[in-house]
């Protein structure tokens, strides 16, 4: 009976690590989500900065778009989270971006480093359940 004791517990350990390395990996792919649209905003702003009567695809909904005028190529609204936003120049919103960029990138690293550990952990583990399994199966077919 020490055994299944012993198996049980391993199962729910596997059990428990798994569910962290898939909560681990749906925050990972949360990160690298907001780092495409980071990326996407420095280009854009990269793009229009100094630039004078531009125009742009405002979209409305519905697959339908309005064809604005950009009058201001010097400044941006920025959102500064928990619904705050601030008018910056494109210059430091453009940094201000790269610093969250590299921020959320190092967060990603040690996501990554977490997984990679737990990973371990779950092939460290899996080895000894399936003995024990080998073993409690063995040990079954010889019960009259």
């Amino acid at each position: 009976m020490e055994d299944r004791q012993r198996l049980q517990n391993i199962i729910n350990e596997l059990n428990m690590y798994k569910a962290q390395a898939d909560a681990l990996n749906q925050q990972i792919e949360t990160v690298k989500a907001t780092i495409s649209e980071l990326s996407l905003s420095e280009e854009t702003l990269d793009s229009i900065k100094g630039k004078k009567q531009l125009e742009s695809l405002v979209p409305i909904g519905a697959g339908s778009f309005l064809i604005s005028e950009i009058k201001n190529t010097d400044e941006v609204i920025v959102g500064l989270g928990a619904g705050a936003a601030a008018k910056k120049k494109i210059e430091d919103a453009v940094e201000s971006i790269g610093e969250q960029k590299k921020e959320l990138e190092t967060l990603m690293d040690k996501m990554l480093g977490d997984l990679q550990k737990i990973s371990e952990i779950i092939v460290q583990k899996s080895p000894e359940a399936e003995e024990l399994i080998q073993k409690l199966e063995g040990t079954q077919d010889k019960v009259p």
